[in-house]
């Protein structure tokens, strides 16, 4: 067979009324010069691979490069092992169309063309020996596409700093529940070693296990949580057939439970200083100061997005123009600046469940409009300076806003408004709170936030309903006129 493959560009812009993606047609993925645009979609490939041994054919796209070049460099390696397959014959060309199907089903790195030929050379017909534990997730880890950065850096440093050591000798398929009980247990272990030390009369002691941190029950279920998804892959690539991580029994790492800022808990928090939990969530009537506060604020957009329609903090920030449809009153979340350390960069919003479309309600539609007037006024009081990214706000020429800004902008506000202490992140809880109060389910808000499942809105705001429920009951008592005299208990 001719190697057929071939890079195209698309992005994830829709049709107003239908909502159907526009790929490839999009208008914006050019300039008008002809020339591709550097900062609008992502570059995919097709590419016809070796017919299966039954001679059907099997045509396979990705998605998600960052560059032509990153797109035509995958296609080039898909080509070069093909080649070897001609050479070879028919039965070698359908296994080594097996072996790239495989590779991008499961994320693997391609091999060399010589790696394979010294395989089939040896009679290995399927091109594929069972890795061990620390084989398979240092692929793994190495070739996942679609991933956030901040969870790769802490899916690695869970592989190199405990699962490879504990876990990395064992095949891949002889791998079992106890052998990663094992490992908890020795994590266990840390723990009673560093709390006895602690504990020690002995300074010396005390100061070995100084700056050393237990591994919490949350910790441990992450890092079980990281086994998982590598095993799920591994059952995907067909490598095994069981996921020993999912049966393991660790100690529950529940999140903490939001609480409200009720009038008892601020001012106990004025004479101690305490917070009751360390996720609050301001009432109704306290985010509305804050947003009084803020009005007029370069930021206020961003800010009244955050708690009305409870976008994260780097989904506001990467929020651009073309993923809002005012006359429909929409918005559709599909990017996001990320921060890892100090560094800020574009990328994709925290999950699955995180690309959403949400709608804006009246208020929230005027903002908007009035941020996009704003924004034409700096663009034209900064001229040639100004940097085009498109984003609902940005700097005074144009460049993206540091999420680490708005962060600050954000305290600075509370603190000039006197409200009880809340992080950026729990604003976003407001829009849960106002909903909540206005009487919406749980799955509704589920679908608002962008949470994974419905147990994580429930976990977080399982406390927060009854308060509100009880709030709501006495303000609607409140306004009903009573004769107090004619209500008063009569005498026995």
């Amino acid at each position: 067979m001719t190697f057929k493959g071939t890079t195209y560009k698309r992005c994830t812009c829709t049709q107003p009324g239908t909502k159907k993606q526009l790929g490839s047609h999009c208008p914006k993925l050019k300039r008008a010069n002809g020339m591709w645009s550097s900062n609008h979609g992502t570059w995919s490939y097709q590419a016809e691979l070796p017919k299966r041994h039954d001679g059907t054919r099997r045509t396979r796209r990705r998605h998600g490069f960052a560059s032509q070049t990153d797109a035509q460099d995958q296609l080039d390696k898909i080509a070069d092992l093909v080649a070897l397959g001609e050479r070879r014959g028919d039965t070698a060309l359908a296994t080594i169309g097996d072996l790239i199907d495989n590779r991008l089903r499961t994320g693997e790195p391609f091999p060399t063309p010589e790696e394979v030929a010294k395989q089939l050379d040896a009679g290995n017909a399927s091109l594929g020996a069972m890795p061990t534990v620390g084989e398979w997730l240092t692929s793994w880890i190495t070739t996942r596409r679609k991933i956030r950065e901040g969870t790769r850096i802490s899916y690695q440093f869970h592989i190199t700093n405990w699962l490879i050591p504990h876990l990395g000798h064992y095949r891949l398929d002889a791998l079992t529940v106890d052998h990663i009980a094992r490992m908890f247990d020795a994590m266990a272990e840390r723990n009673d070693t560093i709390s006895a030390a602690k504990e020690s009369d002995d300074p010396d002691v005390r100061e070995s296990v100084h700056g050393l941190r237990l591994i919490s029950a949350a910790t441990m279920q992450r890092y079980r949580a990281t086994l998982r998804a590598a095993f799920n892959a591994a059952i995907r690539a067909q490598k095994i057939t069981f996921n020993p991580a999912a049966y393991v029994e660790l100690p529950s790492g529940r999140r903490p439970k939001a609480l409200l800022w009720t009038p008892d808990r601020v001012e106990r928090w004025q004479r101690t200083g305490q917070k009751p939990s360390r996720v609050m969530v301001w009432t109704p009537e306290q985010i509305g100061r804050f947003l009084d506060q803020a009005e007029g604020h370069p930021y206020y957009a961003l800010f009244h997005l955050i708690a009305y329609r409870g976008l994260r903090r780097g989904e506001a920030c990467g929020l651009p123009w073309w993923n809002i449809d005012l006359p429909s009153r929409s918005i559709t979340i599909s990017t996001a600046i990320v921060q890892l350390g100090w560094k800020a960069e574009f990328g994709e919003p925290k999950s699955e469940a995180s690309g959403r479309i949400i709608a804006l309600d009246e208020a929230t539609t005027l903002v908007l409009r009035r941020q996009k007037k704003h924004q034409n006024e700096l663009r034209a009081a900064a001229g040639a300076a100004w940097v085009e990214h498109e984003l609902v706000c940005t700097e005074r020429d144009g460049s993206p806003l540091h999420p680490a800004k708005l962060t600050d902008a954000f305290h600075a506000i509370a603190d000039a408004a006197e409200l009880p202490p809340v992080r950026l992140h729990d604003l976003r809880h407001g829009a849960a709170t106002l909903m909540l109060a206005a009487g919406a389910d749980l799955k509704v808000v589920q679908e608002l936030l962008g949470h994974s499942t419905i147990a994580v809105t429930a976990d977080t705001y399982a406390h927060v309903l009854p308060e509100l429920a009880r709030e709501t009951a006495e303000a609607a008592a409140s306004i009903v006129p009573r004769n107090q005299r004619r209500n008063r208990p009569t005498a026995a």
